[in-house]
């Protein structure tokens, strides 16, 4: 398999914009080989992880700060105050504020939630959103607005969003996000493009998004990169990760 050529390095360039990779990741609340989830996070270098399906019950906050340390990260927000969703970030950020939230809940079906923040690297200011959206379709596409609500009310000029969205392009949730955000696979896609390959047939059912203005450099399911082997993305969870190099402009 041909290699993708790699994706930019995280920096701050002299007119203020910052390279920033982001890190989109489904951990099925670390039952898998949680060695190997730390060598596929340290691997892809993320500045930002938006993790779904975080550890959510007993002791979750010290799961969430084991995985950070062993990363090199520290824990942002989210976790089980958000229903899973999980935001980490290297010291690189500074962090202006963080906001967990929980959705409607649909009786019979999972509660969700979004876990939130704002951020500045150098002079570049970001939201940030991390979710994973609902099992069932009328369910998703609610949370598909709510999700672009929330985004507006960060009030930031720039924001990136990703997350399980639990559907494939095409489908009304994708829609509506990629009808009002850039979705980063499409517009300059790099590496692998399906990220849910164990039943059926493979299928891209997690994205990263970023809102106009925001560069998108490079996005896809990563191979190939120093000390990330194929074995690490098969053992670490059930879903394959997204990482995206973005250059957002200084504000």
């Amino acid at each position: 398999m041909e290699m993708p050529p790699p994706l930019p390095d995280s920096r701050t360039e002299q007119d203020g914009s910052a390279v920033i990779r982001v890190l989109s990741y489904n951990i099925r609340s670390m039952r898998d080989d949680r060695e190997a989830l730390v060598r596929v996070i340290k691997a892809c270098a993320p500045d930002l992880v938006l993790i779904q399906e975080a550890p959510l019950f007993f002791r979750w906050r010290k799961r969430a700060a084991w995985l950070a340390s062993r990363t090199d990260l520290v824990v942002l927000g989210g976790g089980g105050s958000a229903a899973g969703p999980l935001l980490l970030c290297s010291l690189r950020a500074t962090v202006e504020r963080t906001e967990d939230v929980l959705l409607p809940r649909t009786p019979g079906l999972h509660r969700r939630g979004f876990a939130t923040a704002v951020v500045r690297f150098g002079r570049a200011r970001l939201g940030v959103l991390s979710c994973h959206l609902s099992l069932d379709a009328r369910e998703r596409e609610a949370q598909a607005g709510m999700l672009l609500d929330r985004l507006d009310a960060l009030d930031v000029p720039h924001a990136v969003a990703g997350g399980d969205l639990n559907e494939p392009p095409g489908r009304a949730a994708f829609r509506l996000l990629a009808a009002k955000l850039q979705d980063c696979w499409a517009a300059t896609p790099w590496g692998g493009e399906h990220t849910w390959v164990r039943s059926g047939p493979p299928r891209r059912i997690d994205a990263i998004f970023a809102t106009e203005g925001v560069e998108v450099l490079g996005c896809g399911v990563p191979r190939g990169l120093p000390g990330l082997t194929d074995r690490d993305l098969r053992t670490a969870t059930d879903h394959l990760p997204v990482l995206a190099a973005v250059r957002v402009p200084a504000s």
